[in-house]
């Protein structure tokens, strides 16, 4: 049986105890052994390198060296990684370390909850596939991201909350390789209601299971 561990606390606004309920559902679905922590020395444990995945889920958190460099270890040697919004996107803002295995930061959301559009650009990738481009109402991530991501939808600023930014588009899904392990992201999902949007579920939910080993 496949283990997976989910380590959820920090910044309360993104329902975290919520979202962790149900993504632990989704992987027990799939035949997972989900552990579930509520601290990040979690991260620290020599056991988390036998896992076939790890799902952040800590906006605003903290995090040790000791904890970020074995996370990162771990993963390096092929533990999976995946998550979603700020829980994975907007966590341990002080570690280079985890930036670097995430594969991005959040850095704003211009206008708050607002209407804008998801568009799918890889449609065929298996994580895509059959998932439509669509609207959604949220916060629209601007984010610094790596260049070596794998980019699977994007969504364009309009430039009415922020006029610099103007038609500038920016990766919302993707995945990435981190040494031997995989790393996939979701901007979207504000609250835990947004998890169950069939697109947003579907999405997650293949893009977890992509990075399991």
């Amino acid at each position: 049986m496949r283990k997976a561990m989910i380590v959820w606390g920090g910044w309360p606004g993104h329902d975290p105890d919520l979202c962790a309920s149900i993504v632990q559902g989704w992987l027990k679905a799939e035949g997972f052994d989900v552990r579930v922590e509520t601290k990040t020395s979690a991260f620290a444990d020599p056991a988390i390198h036998d896992l076939s995945l790890i799902v952040p889920i800590c906006t605003m958190s903290k995090i040790e060296k000791a904890e970020a460099l074995n996370l990162c270890a771990a993963v390096q040697k092929g533990v999976g990684m995946g998550g979603h919004h700020g829980g994975m996107g907007d966590a341990f803002r002080d570690s280079v370390e985890y930036q670097f295995l995430c594969g991005g930061q959040w850095v704003a959301h211009p206008g708050g909850i607002i209407d804008y559009k998801v568009d799918v650009t890889r449609p065929d990738d298996p994580i895509m596939s059959g998932v439509p481009s669509f609207e959604h109402r949220s916060e629209q991530y601007y984010m610094h991201v790596d260049p070596a991501n794998d980019v699977l939808a994007t969504t364009t600023f309009s430039g009415e909350h922020a006029p610099w930014i103007d038609g500038v588009v920016m990766p919302v899904v993707w995945k990435k390789q981190y040494g031997a392990g995989r790393v996939f992201y979701s901007s979207l999902g504000h609250r835990a209601y947004e998890l169950d949007v069939p697109e947003i579920r579907t999405i997650m939910t293949r893009g977890l299971l992509w990075a399991a080993r």
